[in-house]
Order: C-alpha cells, then structure tokens, then sequence
C-alpha cells in the first residue's frame, strides 16, 4: 500500500489551521498562553498525523483514525512508558475542552454541505440521534455511579 502524499499534505494543512485556532480559541476563552500552547498543539497535531497514516496504511481494517489517535495518546501517556512524563507535560497546556470550537465547527461546514442528502434521511435519523443521547447519558451515569459507589464518596 503506498501512502498518497497530495492527500496527506493537505491533512496536514487541514491539521496545522485546525491548531492554530485552537490556539486563538485557548488564548480567548481559558487565557493560555500560546507560546506554552504549541508544543502541546504540534504533539497533538503529531498524533493525528500519526493515526491518519496508519489508518491510510490499513485500508482492509476497520478501525477509524480516531481510534487509532486515542491509541497512541493513550500508549504514549501510561505512567509506565518512558515517554508519559514527557508527553503530559506538553499535552496538559492544551485545554481540550478548547480544542471542540473549530471541530464542532468543520462538522457542522461538513453537514451544511450536505444538507440535501442529510434531508433525504427523514425524521428516523431523529429517533436514532435521541436514542444514541439517551443511551450515553445513562451509560455515562451509571459508570459515574459505580465509580463515585467503588471510592466511598457517594
């Protein structure tokens, strides 16, 4: 399999726009400093790049790039790897509640552009995005309760 070059460079792009935003959105909205930011931002930048190769890499596997980034984050931050120190230190000046702007804003572009097919779907895509929401709220808060149950605090 040969990596299409054109196509990662403009990933790439895509990525490093995408990092300078959430270096604006930070500096606006939680008052961080961008100089601290970016070796944060280009380890994050890294990662994606990483997960977009290795996704371009195993076209046969269905195993999206996100999930190949949260691996890698994941790996590259267990306390018993030599790089976690190393690698939380940079990635901790990066607020990642920050970092959903512009990329709720480039899905809500990619729906917009498509606005038609999105039309074609009718309302079962409502039943299915409610109970999706549904499912993750009490998903979400039956884990919180186990959790919470397991330290003692409720």
């Amino acid at each position: 399999m040969q990596l299409k070059a054109e196509k990662l460079l403009e990933q790439l792009k895509i990525l490093i726009i995408v990092g300078i935003l959430i270096l604006i959105g930070q500096r606006i909205g939680y008052g961080i400093s961008i100089i601290e930011a970016i070796p944060g931002i280009i380890l994050v930048i890294a990662v994606a790049m990483f997960s977009l190769i290795i996704k371009e890499l195993t076209p046969n596997l269905k195993f999206p790039a996100f999930a190949w980034a949260s691996l890698t984050a994941l790996v590259l931050s267990m306390p018993f790897m030599p790089t976690a120190d190393w690698f939380l230190g940079y990635t901790n000046n990066v607020n990642f509640l920050g970092t959903t702007t512009p990329i709720l804003a480039f899905a809500g572009i990619s729906v917009g552009n498509r606005i038609e097919q999105f039309k074609k779907l009718s309302w079962k895509v409502l039943i299915v995005a409610v109970m999706v929401f549904i499912g993750t709220f009490f998903g979400s808060a039956i884990i919180a309760q186990i959790i919470l149950k397991l330290q003692g605090i409720i």
